[in-house]
């Protein structure tokens, strides 16, 4: 036995990946996961189109800053009056703006100074150059970073290379109002003239104020077949022509450091080696070098023959040379470099996201500690869901091993509770069977004992000659047999039902007359013991419908009634037999045996259908019988479909009751 128990209880050590626990905390980890990254997909799907939009928006509004200070920057020499544009584009934005100088001292801050501002970020938004318009910081103290914000040109392009000076710094080639109102004449008269020749065009000022002729459609081709002239336009003003041999010394000043040959500009910042006018030595740039708003535009100007190949990298000092030069020549009418800080209005930093390695680790650690929560909420409900399983387990196993059985403890009114409630019920009803058992073989054996004792006895009294073999002799001999073929026959029948090979064979009849035919049967049983037995007439005289059933099973399971009330109803008392229809949408007939014998205790109700319980513990069949009687009773009224039940009260009597459908047992199932 401890072998035993010692296997079973290793059975109950499952591997955890196979255990409820296991699975258990396997499934929460998977739906805590689950939801984890649904959770993260939704809220970045969500929300990364609102803070592409922010950013965006942050972008553009920095951007106009940005390119109002370079306009501003572009237009004068110095920062003195730029409060107010600053303040102009704070209010714009809704974002603090303050500009400083390369060191750090405030130019213009639109927090203002009463109370103070908050400090400045560390990092410069950006540095604010008309001369170098893509400038990225050095990294020194004055502002450390690269430029978070940049400003396109009013052209709409961003300018690279050499070519990085604001289009709206013109400096020295900014004309007067009398050269820009006589260009804007010409400009007119050439815009009449275009339009004659079916050509819409505009005019439209540069930067420097010097007007050009824009064709509709911009498609400066179609002019070329026109007649209106633009030389005129194309000529510089005695303004830009100063400006312009200004420009070409320090180029060629430059060129001349370098070793290189000097050159002639035109006004759109082509080139020319010098030379006799129309000699074979000049060149022209392919693409040249356009100073921004300041020229015209006009045809590509068309290549003029060379007696050598251009030189690639001499032309890329000449275009070096001219950008120092520009930057050189316009250094003292734009303002000088300064530093722009754009931020909250509150003073933190404008709002953005970046998933950077610290909230990577953030997003990491949330996700961790909610899988962990799962896990430990899981371990929690799995420990307590598993324990009471162990118990009935346990119980189960030492219930197999032969061992009592074991009352497990109903912790809670829920599911667990409830089949712990059930496994206790199915326990005591084992034991409750197992006692009946073990009473029912011992109370057999002495009713089998008893007759054949006494057969035996008469059977050696008559082989050794006290006893005679007559008539007396005959009939005891019979009455003992009857006795032992009536047990053998209940054992049989209750076998034969629980084998389910216990057949019917169903046929109308009615229910007065099998009810007289029982009473007949019993009534010498029911005078020998003094008992009254009668039929009752049902009331109102209401005839009871016929029913479909097997008759012989039927007398069996009303006859071991009538028996078992004659038993136990004393001598003077009545035994009953009554039948009656229910009527109604559940029309049955009602067949009740009804006496006034000793009754039955209200706790041992429950168990007056069970196999092998007497009320009566002794053995004497006269009281109790073997405890088949009523338990075959009830399996032959299950078999025509029916129901049994009693109602009785000590030292009053009982009332047996069996509920029968008219229509009788399935035609399809007449084997129980």
């Amino acid at each position: 036995m401890p072998r035993r128990a010692e296997r079973g209880g290793q059975r109950l050590r499952l591997p955890l990946r196979k255990s409820l626990l296991g699975r258990l905390l396997a499934v929460s980890a998977l739906v805590a996961a689950c939801s984890v990254a649904a959770t993260a997909w939704l809220a970045v799907q969500t929300t990364s189109g609102a803070i592409e939009q922010e950013q965006g928006r942050n972008l553009a509004a920095d951007t106009r800053v940005l390119d109002g200070l370079l306009a501003y920057a572009a237009e004068h020499p110095t920062w003195g009056g730029v409060g107010a544009t600053v303040d102009e584009l704070a209010d714009e934005s809704d974002r603090r703006i303050t500009l400083t100088t390369q060191s750090r001292e405030i130019l213009a801050d639109s927090a203002g100074s009463s109370p103070p501002p908050p400090a400045l970020p560390p990092q410069a938004s950006a540095v604010v150059d008309p001369l170098s318009v893509a400038a990225v910081s050095s990294g020194t103290e004055a502002g450390a970073g690269s430029v978070t914000v940049a400003a396109p040109g009013t052209d709409g392009e961003q300018r690279t290379g050499n070519d990085r000076v604001d289009p709206r710094a013109v400096g020295p080639f900014r004309l007067p109002e009398a050269e820009r109102a006589s260009l804007r004449r010409t400009a007119e008269e050439t815009v009449e003239c275009l339009g004659r020749s079916g050509i819409a065009s505009d005019v439209v000022d540069s930067p420097s104020g010097r007007p050009r002729i824009q064709v509709v459609g911009n498609d400066p081709a179609r002019m070329q077949n026109s007649r209106c002239s633009t030389d005129d336009l194309d000529s510089p003003t005695g303004t830009e022509a100063k400006a312009l041999t200004a420009l070409n010394e320090l180029v060629n000043a430059c060129l001349d450091r370098q070793g290189r040959e000097a050159v002639r500009l035109d006004l759109d910042l082509s080139w020319n080696t010098e030379g006799e006018p129309g000699s074979s030595g000049a060149a022209a740039v392919p693409e040249p070098a356009r100073v921004p708003g300041t020229a015209v535009p006009q045809e590509a100007p068309t290549p003029v023959p060379t007696a050598a190949p251009l030189d690639s990298e001499n032309d890329r000092d000449i275009a070096s040379c001219v950008g120092i030069a520009r930057q050189e020549q316009l250094s003292s009418y734009v303002a000088s470099p300064a530093l722009l800080f754009i931020s909250d209005p509150g003073g933190g930093a404008v709002p953005g996201f970046e998933l950077s390695s610290g909230n990577t680790a953030k997003i990491t650690g949330v996700a961790a500690l909610v899988l962990a929560l799962t896990v430990g909420a899981s371990v929690l409900a799995g420990v307590r869901l598993v324990r009471p399983l162990h118990a009935l387990t346990g119980a189960a196993q030492r219930m197999r091993d032969g061992e009592d059985p074991s009352h497990v403890v109903v912790a809670a009114d829920n599911e667990i509770g409830r089949l712990a409630a059930a496994f206790n019920d199915m326990a005591e009803h084992r034991a409750r069977l197992e006692e009946q058992r073990k009473a029912m073989v011992s109370d057999v054996a002495h009713e089998l004992r008893t007759p054949l004792s006494n057969i035996r006895g008469w059977l050696e009294g008559a082989q050794d000659g006290i006893a005679d073999v007559d008539g007396p002799f005959v009939s005891s001999l019979l009455e003992e047999a009857v006795q032992l073929q009536h047990i053998i026959d209940d054992l049989q029948d209750l076998s034969a039902a629980d084998a389910g090979v216990l057949r019917l064979h169903p046929e109308p009849l009615r229910i007065e007359e099998l009810l007289a035919y029982v009473v007949a049967a019993h009534r010498a049983e029911a005078d020998a013991a003094g008992v009254g037995l009668r039929v009752a007439v049902p009331e109102g005289g209401v005839p009871v419908p016929d029913l479909a059933a097997d008759p012989v099973r039927l007398r069996q399971a009303i006859g071991n009634l009538v028996s078992n009330a004659v038993r136990h109803t004393p001598a003077g008392g009545q035994v009953t037999l009554r039948a009656h229809a229910t009527g109604g949408a559940d029309d049955e007939v009602v067949v009740e045996v009804a006496d006034t014998g000793s009754g039955i205790a209200p706790e041992d109700l429950p168990y007056v259908f069970d196999r092998f319980w007497r009320a009566e513990k002794s053995r004497s069949r006269r009281t109790g019988g073997s405890g088949l009687g009523l338990a075959i009773v009830r399996k032959l009224v299950e078999a025509h479909g029916g129901t049994t039940g009693v109602v009785s009260t000590v030292d009053r009597g009982s009332v047996f009751t069996l509920r029968l459908p008219p229509a009788g047992p399935d035609p399809m199932d007449t084997v129980v």
